[in-house]
Order: structure tokens, then sequence, then C-alpha cells
């Protein structure tokens, strides 16, 4: 996986010519250090984390399932339902809210460290090492006619990617279906029509994404690298080349004086550029195609620290940093954006913490307002709707608030099953003398052991 056959830091054998941007194909070498650690930890774990998640048990059933066709959303001991929508909403926005934090303060960390694009190209780019070999490897067997090894190699490659495709797209679908019905249906090829459509879908553009275009779709179909300079800043930390103490470049023995010669700290060996995914030279300052995924600082400070320099060359430093000035960590953008996310993430926790597992809905009778009995009771017709949005058996008791001594004609006990809901007819009929103000407000109350819910309605009179 490392490319360390020409990693000596020599005059003689770092004078490879950094690839252009416009080279085509991307030739990614393999590095090593703290960031690309970090990266690559972050990546698996993420990675775990999606596989797994389809099947996780909750109760006897999948933990984390967004089931469209029953309009219901299972996370663990919850059900989200389409009233509960602004959940989702608040979810949303403490997203955006922490993406435009963290980028104000930290740059495109998310882009370089967390990104699903960024965690399959990587992967891909792993196997494509371990299958085809190291950069100069891989560069060497494209320029050269194809062989029964090059072949076998690259065939290879792409059955493993397809292999991983498919189980992403068949994991990312298992979040919409159930895991283990999807299984069972693609092994016996007895699975319906639109779940074999998605799983394929999904596997075909995670194959074009991550095998074929990679930071292609950074750089032209992501909004993202467009409009993160609204929230960039001069204290904004992102990979930065110190020029400063950089230029003036060039090839050194490594005992030199490079000092006495004229010359900076950067030897232009050329390997930031080589470890690049987007293939750009960051010593051109900042461009909207850097992910901040720290591969080139890992490369510098490889380079600087096998020359006996001070690393840092390249690193994560903010343009204030850079011009020499002292770089402000709390300013009022970093503070604005953490107080909204703080606030949001609150609301939202606030909000489901208050939620009650049961709905109750009340519906008037449409064909008639009111009608009066042969004993002269006037009477209303309500439909109860109760949703159960638990995830264990209910006993719900109904009453009415708000009249004098209704005659209550229906259920006053009902059980509600899991994820149901059920309609109850029922009718509320006052003895004669009726009040002689048309309407009165009333109060229906569904009451368990640990909730109560209250929906206000009329009841008409003449």
């Amino acid at each position: 996986m490392n490319d360390t056959s020409s990693s000596r830091i020599d005059v003689r054998v770092c004078t490879e010519t950094p690839r252009p941007r416009d080279q085509g194909h991307i030739y990614v070498r393999a590095q090593q250090g703290r960031w690309q650690r970090l990266r690559r930890r972050l990546g698996w774990g993420l990675m775990l984390l999606f596989l797994l998640g389809p099947w996780l048990q909750w109760n006897g059933q999948q933990a984390i399932l967004l089931d469209w066709e029953a309009q219901r959303f299972y996370l663990f001991a919850m059900t989200i339902w389409p009233q509960d929508l602004t959940l989702l909403a608040l979810l949303l926005m403490v997203a955006a809210f922490a993406l435009f934090f963290v980028t104000a303060w930290l740059g495109r960390v998310w882009c370089g460290f967390l990104c699903p694009q960024t965690v399959w190209t990587f992967w891909f780019i792993w196997v494509e090492e371990k299958l085809e070999g190291s950069a100069n490897q891989r560069r060497h067997r494209d320029q050269q006619p194809a062989t029964l090894d090059s072949c076998l190699r690259k065939g290879s490659k792409h059955l493993v990617w397809l292999l991983i495709a498919f189980l992403s797209g068949f994991t990312f679908v298992a979040y919409f279906t159930p895991a283990g019905e999807l299984a069972k249906g693609l092994l016996t090829l007895s699975a319906a029509p639109w779940p074999v459509f998605w799983v394929t879908l999904f596997a075909l553009c995670t194959y074009l994404n991550a095998g074929w275009m990679r930071t292609i779709m950074c750089t032209h179909m992501c909004p993202y690298s467009r409009f993160q300079s609204a929230m960039f800043d001069a204290d904004t930390l992102t990979a930065s080349y110190h020029a400063a103490r950089g230029e003036q470049r060039g090839p050194r023995a490594r005992k030199s004086d490079h000092r006495a010669q004229g010359l900076g700290d950067c030897i232009d060996c050329g390997l930031c550029v080589q470890v690049c995914p987007a293939g750009i030279d960051i010593r051109d300052g900042l461009q909207y195609e850097c992910i901040n995924c720290g591969a080139c600082i890992d490369a510098c400070d490889q380079t600087m620290t096998r020359m006996g320099y001070e690393p840092g060359l390249v690193g994560y430093a903010s343009e204030n940093e850079l011009a020499g000035r002292k770089a402000a960590r709390s300013r009022l953008k970093i503070l604005g954006y953490g107080a909204f996310t703080v606030a949001l993430l609150a609301l939202l926790v606030l909000t489901v913490a208050s939620r009650t597992p049961l709905a109750l809905e009340v519906v008037r009778d449409r064909q008639q307002l009111y009608r009066e009995a042969l004993d002269g009771r006037i009477e209303n017709t309500f439909t109860l709707k109760l949703a159960n949005k638990s995830q264990y058996e209910q006993q719900v008791v109904l009453a009415v608030e708000g009249l004098n001594n209704p005659v209550w004609h229906g259920p006053r006990r009902v059980t509600l099953v899991p994820g149901n809901v059920m309609e109850i007819p029922i009718t509320l009929s006052l003895a004669a003398p009726v009040p002689s103000i048309p309407a009165r407000t009333l109060v229906f109350v569904a009451s368990t052991e640990r909730y109560q819910v209250r929906t206000d309605s009329r009841f008409l009179a003449p």
C-alpha cells in the first residue's frame, strides 16, 4: 500500500514532475501520517456503522427502518410518523448549522474526513493499490500495451469494486426495506422488481462515483465546494502552504546549507501533489478542489523530517497566520453558528423528550350537524381517531369534558396495538332542555397509564 520505492529524499530521485491538473486519470499515491490514520479510522468506523445499521434489532424488529409503504420511520424505541416532520426539519437545521460552524472554523474537514463520497473513494483506491500496486506501478502499466497480468489485475479490481458497490447498494436499500426480507428475496431470486431496481441503481452509482468519477463529483457536481467561500474568512483553518518559509523551491543535498544557496525549505519533490486525491498543488494557494484531507500535510511532514527540517511547511493554518498576523479563534461568525447549533439541538432534544406516542384527532359528522331524538335529546356524532405511535400495546381510556352529564354512546376503553390507527365512532347526547348556547366547547381526553392527550371540539345544538 505504501509507495516507498521512490520516497527517499535525494536530488537524483525527487525530480518527478507533479502531474498536471488536466492530465485525466489521477494516480493517487499512498501516504501514511497522523491525519491519514485519523481519516482511515473515521472512514472504517462510519463504514461499519453503515453496513451494520440495517441488521440491528430492537424489540424483535429492525431498529432503523424507513418504511415508505407504511409511512413510518423506526428509530430504535421511537416511531416517527408523517405528523412528526418537524423533527426531521429540526434535525436538518441542526446538521446545516453544524456544517456551517465546522466549515467556518476548520474549512472542508467534512469533505476530507467524513463525506461518504470521500470514504468510498479512498476505499476503492485502497483496493486499487492492493491489486494493481503503487501509483507508479499503475501509471507504468497503463502506459504499456495490455498483458495478461495487467488484464487479470484490472479485472479483479473491477470485480471487487462491483462487489463493494453491490454491498453498498443493498445496505442502502435495506434501510427502506427489511434487511432480512431483502436478502432472502435477492438470494432466492424472488425479490420484488422495485427493490431490485433500487439496489442495482445505487450499486451502479457507487461504482461510477467512487471508481471512475471520484473528485469530479466534488468539483463539478457537489455545490458545497462552490458556496464554501461564503463561510470562509481570514481565520478559517485550511490546508495551506507557508510560502514565506518554503520559497525559493529547489532540490538540494540532504546536509547542504540551503539558506546559503538562497533556497527555502521546499525541495520541490512534488509529493504533496502526488498524494492529493484531487490532483492539485497546495503550493498554488487555496483552491475549491481541495477537500482538506491532510494528505499533503502528512507527505510534506515526512519530507521535512527526513531532511532534518521543522515539520509544518504545509499544515492547517489560516490566512492571517500565513501573513504573520494573530488568528482570532473566537469570533462572531463562529459564536453565532455555534449558538444556533446548540439552540436547535436543545430544541430537538426537548421536542423528542416531550413527544407523546399517542395521537387523538376528532372529526365531526359532516352529514348532520346535530339531530333531535324522540325524547328531546340533542345528539352529536363524532369519529375519534387514535394513533399508537409507540412500539408497545396501549390501553386507552376515553372521556369528555365541558358538558354537563352527557350520555356517551360508544366504547370508553380500547386497546391499541403498536403502530395502529383506530377510528372509533361515538355519539354524545344532552337531555332537554338544552342550554340556549348554539355551540358549546368540549374537550375529548384519551388517557393511558403514562400519557394523556386532549383535543377540542364543539357540541352543536339548535
